[in-house]
């Protein structure tokens, strides 16, 4: 009886049917766990043991034992913390200095290349370089240049612009300066890439049309390249304002470790307490707030994209 119904059963096309999705999604299930595994043990558990840890006071050498539960405690003293305040500035600094610089640079740099350009090709590469560069070999040049015998106090001199070498990295005033020229020379040619992508892919016969109808140079790019290049503009300004949240390297490179209040960084205050000091509960505090501004920060630009992007 039961190799008559296997037969039958067989010889169904919706049991074969249903067979068939049933192998598909063992075989979708193999190839899902690995990412998924990695993405539970790497990003899952870590942002939730942080939260975890936000609310305790816990000092990583004197074992998991000694982890004591605080409540908020980690983040009223925060409210309070001078040199966190000043890293929380220097960071939105940093952020409006270099992501509206960079994107307007790129995007017009990929205006100019995307038109008959000689070695468009190569100067589209040498843009790029610096963006697929290592972060602590960039900051390491920059240092170098930036000294008081440095290259560009030279070119300063050699220019009359100034009588005696500047004090980049000891100024309070200045000693940004560095940090965000980096920021931006390596932000431009991933941005760059992406607009040229974009701007290749707007239909010519809008262009065409809008000449026809007088609309040529600023204009057309105004009323035509912009609005349909916004999506991909969104994308950058959100992508750009995580980049400049979380800028580490050059700050640690150029400072020498030193973590000097007037241009310290939220992510370098968080290294310093969690590797320096071994606070990971005030740490993983400083983290959460970290987390929460680049949010609401991400939020805000999804709610305002719908006044100028244009899809």
């Amino acid at each position: 009886m039961s190799k008559i119904l296997s037969k039958t059963d067989a010889s169904n096309p919706q049991w074969l049917k249903h067979q068939q999705q049933r192998n598909e999604n063992i075989i979708g299930y193999v190839f899902v766990t690995p990412a998924l595994l990695a993405f539970l043990m790497f990003i899952a558990f870590p942002f939730f043991f942080s939260l975890f840890l936000s609310l305790t006071k816990w000092n990583f050498l004197s074992g998991i034992q000694n982890l004591k539960f605080v409540g908020l405690e980690n983040f009223r003293e925060l409210l309070r913390d001078r040199r966190f305040g000043k890293a929380f500035v220097n960071t939105f600094t940093y952020a409006l200095a270099t992501v509206p610089t960079s994107i307007l640079i790129a995007l017009v740099l990929a205006y100019l290349l995307n038109g008959k350009v000689y070695g468009k090709k190569l100067l589209r590469l040498f843009f790029f370089i610096p963006y697929i560069s290592s972060a602590v070999a960039l900051s390491a040049v920059f240092k170098f240049m930036f000294r008081e015998d440095g290259i560009i106090n030279n070119v300063l001199m050699s220019l009359h612009i100034v009588t005696s070498p500047v004090k980049w990295f000891t100024n309070p005033q200045l000693n940004k300066v560095p940090i965000v020229l980096l920021l931006i020379w390596t932000a431009i040619g991933y941005e760059l890439i992406i607009y040229m992508a974009a701007l290749q892919n707007i239909p010519k016969s809008l262009l065409e049309a809008s000449e026809l109808d007088g609309a040529t140079g600023f204009r057309q790019f105004v009323h035509i390249t912009f609005p349909l290049i916004s999506p991909t503009t969104f994308y950058l300004v959100i992508v750009r304002l995580i980049s400049a949240f979380k800028v580490f390297s050059a700050i640690d490179v150029m400072t020498l470790g030193s973590k000097a209040l007037d241009n310290t960084s939220m992510v370098v205050q968080i290294y310093d307490e969690a590797f320096t000091k071994y606070n990971f509960g005030y740490a993983s505090a400083e983290a959460v707030v970290l987390f929460a501004v680049i949010l609401i920060i991400t939020l805000i630009n999804f709610w305002g994209q719908k006044k100028w992007v244009h899809y």
